[in-house]
């Protein structure tokens, strides 16, 4: 039986001497953190597979409506024009991000980056499921192909695949509604050639991926490990190993530290690395060193903790701190870009929008009798059913001013946007010179008015005695 490969400070343990890979395979672990762990990749998993299915305001809960030009997130609708909204958005996550990193290290990587919650928790366990435990398998690896082998390889890679689809399926449903998915699985793939092509080479990737490439993208692709490197200090928690309690390391009753040598932190890595080693690059901080140490420490009457999340502050016995100017800046720039979303997404999540807009052309039309502005009505339904919407002039517009036909209602389809000419007329009796008028938009269902204040321009009053040429 092959023997697994030990790690070292000078090499990357998933590549051989002689530049070929390493195929890792991590034991089996068990304990409260890797329990939580799985809750935690159920739950994100659950969350990613049903928000297409939930309906908020007659669409998904996250949808990218390409076709439509639209972007649902939970209730608001954006259009191309808000796409200066996602600035905040994006800056907010991007600082928030920052911030998790600074106090609590890569737990990004090691909880919630899809990822390593598929590879963890869907195709590492069908692995395990197929092949068996970590020695079984690193003897299937040297064992020369037969019918096992051969059987048992195909119904793993058969598995990632359909998984993959699986993932790339609910992942198109993020940008093609579910009932045109639907539509587009029933049809032959020449009938829908842009949307199977991306889902064929999602799933290509996918299998890549997970069933070969694993490890290595957190290694060598991923930045994060890299970026982390800037956003982390001495007061950070990070997975790391007690090295005042643990060293002289030694075999079970000859050392005079804690830890014995079972090597059986590094055996769990899903990575390769000896968590004794420090802090390094390829370390993700799933806890699986945490579980299996403490494990062992139950085992030998010695208290957890030999390895364990905390700060190298922590480490060296020196004070703990978790609040610190980084924190506090990274924190604020994170609620800023939140909060800034918060107060956008408030105004711009009504059920419909409005602008309204001067035609070109004469800013003004006058005669004897009276003074004439023209304006151009944008009305956008964001619901997805239809509204029935009627402009009419607000209470604060100058007495006597009247709206072309009174007021104007019309149907605007759902999800489909519709504009209106609207002339405010002021007779020459009720003329006061420019002012502001103020033009109400109010659509059913919904029963949400929105109230656009306009310049109305004209002559001085005393001209309206003289007919213009």
């Amino acid at each position: 039986m092959a023997a697994a490969k030990q790690p070292n400070l000078d090499s990357v343990t998933t590549i051989n001497d002689d530049g070929s890979r390493y195929f890792l395979h991590p034991s089996d672990v068990r304990g409260p953190w890797n329990f939580a762990r799985r809750l935690v990749g159920i739950l994100l998993i659950s969350i990613y597979v049903l928000l297409p299915w939930i309906p908020i305001n007659g669409a998904p809960a996250v949808f990218l409506d390409v076709e439509n030009r639209m972007f649902h997130l939970f209730g608001l609708t954006l259009v191309p024009q808000d796409l200066w909204v996602m600035f905040f958005a994006i800056s907010g996550l991007g600082f928030g991000l920052f911030f998790i990193t600074s106090l609590l290290g890569r737990i990004w990587c090691g909880w919630a980056c899809p990822y390593t919650v598929f590879l963890d928790h869907v195709y590492r366990r069908i692995e395990r499921w197929i092949e068996g435990d970590a020695p079984a398998r690193r003897a299937l690896d040297a064992a020369p192909w037969g019918a096992v082998k051969f059987f048992k390889r195909v119904l793993k890679h058969l598995l990632y695949v359909v998984i993959a689809a699986l993932i790339a399926h609910v992942f198109l449903s993020y940008f093609v509604s579910l009932k045109r998915l639907y539509g587009f699985m029933q049809a032959g793939p020449l009938e829908h050639a842009t949307a199977f092509g991306i889902v064929a080479f999602l799933t290509l990737v996918l299998w890549f991926c997970f069933g070969y490439f694993r490890e290595q993208f957190c290694i060598i692709m991923c930045p994060y490990g890299r970026l982390q490197s800037a956003l982390t200090d001495d007061d950070t928690i990070n997975v790391g190993y007690d090295e005042n309690r643990g060293e002289p390391r030694g075999a079970k009753g000859k050392a005079e530290g804690d830890c014995i040598d079972c090597r059986r932190c590094v055996n769990v890595c899903p990575t390769g690395i000896d968590i004794r080693n420090g802090l390094q690059l390829e370390c993700i901080g799933c806890t699986a060193c945490i579980d299996a140490c403490d494990d062992v420490m139950v085992k030998i009457d010695r208290p957890k903790g030999l390895i364990r999340y905390d700060s190298f502050n922590g480490f060296a016995g020196k004070a703990r701190r978790f609040l610190r100017p980084r924190i506090y800046a990274y924190c604020a720039l994170a609620l800023l870009g939140l909060g800034a979303l918060t107060l956008v997404a408030s105004k711009k999540a009504r059920p419909f929008n409005a602008t309204v807009s001067r035609v070109g052309g004469a800013g003004f039309f006058s005669d004897a009798s009276s003074v004439r502005n023209i304006y151009k009505v944008r009305v956008m339904n964001k619901r997805n059913q239809p509204a029935t919407v009627t402009i009419r002039l607000g209470k604060d517009t100058p007495p006597g001013y009247q709206l072309s036909g009174a007021e104007q209602t019309f149907s605007v389809n759902a999800l489909d946007e519709m504009s209106r000419t609207c002339v405010v007329i002021a007779p020459a009796d009720a003329y006061i010179g420019v002012s502001d008028v103020v033009l109400e938009v109010h659509a059913n269902p919904g029963d949400v008015t929105l109230e656009k204040t306009v310049r109305f321009l004209g002559p001085n009053p005393q001209s309206l005695k003289t007919p213009n040429p």
